[in-house]
């Protein structure tokens, strides 16, 4: 579960120069440059940390000489009113990179908590939770981080790591048999292909035209079990489709390998957390 420092501070150094533009002109004229302090992050409510590398580098991106002390695991559980944790240095520093470093932490946090809530409902069967590629352009590194951390599984992390053929890719190239054999003939036979689904009949073209992972779109948990027993191991399978905490038991109980979900990105929401400073004498 780590973050390339590389693509890190990118995304920092990104979300800073949008926040800050020509300078932070409420704290640059009320707070003397020669003022330093601390300040504490605290949790709010309980929930999975998540991001405390990415609030560390708004901090010392902004000011190399920022000290900051995570008073928490990254993936641990925090409760309501934990210190999280410490930031110590010039306060204008403090202040400037205050709501940026809250936002992403917030933010991940959020994912992280949803994604262990789900996958706690399901933890007496042998199914993994996956993310997808519904997620904020430009934060998709950190998002899918922030899965991880709260246990589950990435798929894939773009287009051009893994080939998966969905509806509009099968209209267009003629059907699942036709989609595949291009697909076979055009990419190299170690990268997985991947065919989406909606109904038993399409289950079967998918293991006639020797898919290695056919996704469940979209189906009933009785459907899907009907389509599990059908493949029978001869591809892994995935759910897909409006899941949510109200129905995610029942389709873990068709037996799918993974359970594909787009709202832990899109629509987990941040975790509440503050930031609160103090002047050093």
């Amino acid at each position: 579960m780590t973050l390339s420092y590389h693509l890190l501070t990118k995304i920092v150094d990104r979300a800073l120069n949008e926040d800050i533009g020509s300078g932070d002109i409420t704290t640059l004229s009320v707070i003397g440059s020669d003022l330093t302090g601390w300040g504490y992050i605290r949790a709010k409510e309980k929930g999975i940390i998540a991001g405390l590398p990415v609030a560390a580098a708004v901090f010392r991106r902004l000011d190399q000489e920022i000290l900051f002390t995570p008073q928490a695991a990254e993936g641990s559980w925090a409760i309501e009113a934990q210190i999280l944790a410490v930031v110590e240095g010039r306060l204008q520093s403090i202040l400037t990179g205050e709501r940026l470093a809250l936002n992403f932490l917030q933010r991940l946090s959020g994912i992280a908590t949803y994604t262990a809530t789900l996958k706690e409902i399901i933890k007496d069967f042998p199914v993994n939770i996956i993310d997808t590629r519904k997620t904020t352009p430009g934060l998709r590194v950190l998002e899918k981080y922030a899965v991880r951390v709260g246990g589950g599984y990435n798929h894939r992390f773009g287009l051009f790591d893994g080939i998966l053929i969905k509806n509009n890719h099968l209209k267009i190239a003629g059907g699942i048999r036709q989609a595949v054999q291009k697909a076979r003939k055009n990419v190299s036979p170690m990268i997985k292909i991947e065919v989406e689904v909606e109904d038993l009949a399409g289950v079967e073209e998918a293991l006639a035209a020797g898919v290695d992972i056919i996704m469940l779109d979209n189906m009933a948990p009785d459907v899907m079990r009907q389509a599990v027993k059908i493949i029978n191991g001869r591809a892994r399978t995935e759910a897909s489709g409006r899941v949510s905490e109200a129905n995610i038991l029942e389709v873990a109980k068709s037996g799918v390998d993974f359970i594909s979900i787009g709202a832990i990105t899109h629509s987990a929401r941040a975790l509440d957390m503050a930031l609160s400073v103090g002047v050093k004498k």
